[in-house]
């Protein structure tokens, strides 16, 4: 007769126990050499603490983190002129001023009564505040080529990462557009800038 056959579940619990083994060989190894060599885990410890320490005094703080890349905004208010003469007439000059900068990616614009808003975005490894002044010297160029009433180039502020959020229109049967424009200046853009974290409005039209 041949020899009585393993119980089914051996082969399974010698292999549980082998791995166990192995893994119960390497903690051993770990620890062990960490306690051999235990100043050399403490300065490198140290040295770890120390550099989060440098990074965090160092970190640039933000409300959020900074996920677009670097952009400045050019708005010019053209009183009185309608889309296709804003974008002829100041639109165009100041897309061609700031053509060819250094860094620039993209360059986009948009026309609507009486605004122009043409915004620069530039390469995510540029300063934000030398594209700043890259722009503005480019505007200083194209102030002699707008139309007479037409308003400045300005940079707009230097934010954080932010999208429009509301864009309201405001009409009326009885105000001209000239009294619209004052009630928006005046009115609405004051309590909406009052309330607690509205970080900008802007209106345009009807000047």
């Amino acid at each position: 007769m041949g020899d009585p056959l393993p119980p089914r579940g051996a082969h399974a619990t010698s292999e549980q126990q082998a791995q166990s083994g192995t893994r119960g060989g390497i903690l051993r190894t770990v620890v062990g050499t960490s306690l051999r060599h235990r100043w050399v885990v403490i300065t490198l410890g140290a040295l770890l603490v120390g550099y989060g320490a440098f990074t965090l005094a160092h970190a640039k703080y933000d409300v959020f983190p900074e996920f677009a890349p670097p952009q400045v905004a050019v708005q010019t208010e053209a009183p009185g002129l309608a889309p296709e003469q804003v974008e002829l007439l100041v639109t165009q000059p100041i897309e061609t001023a700031l053509e060819g900068m250094p860094g620039i990616q993209s360059l986009r614009s948009s026309s609507i009564f009486g605004l122009s808003v043409a915004t620069v975005v530039f390469d995510p490894n540029t300063d934000i505040y030398r594209d700043r002044q890259l722009v503005a010297e480019r505007l200083a160029t194209v102030l002699g080529a707008l139309p007479a009433g037409v308003d400045a180039p300005v940079i707009t502020p230097l934010t954080s990462s932010t999208a429009t959020v509301l864009l309201v229109g405001l009409t009326s049967d009885r105000l001209s557009p000239m009294d619209l424009r004052t009630e928006a200046d005046w009115t609405v853009k004051r309590r909406l800038l009052a309330v607690p974290g509205w970080p900008t409005c802007r209106c345009s039209g009807a000047r």
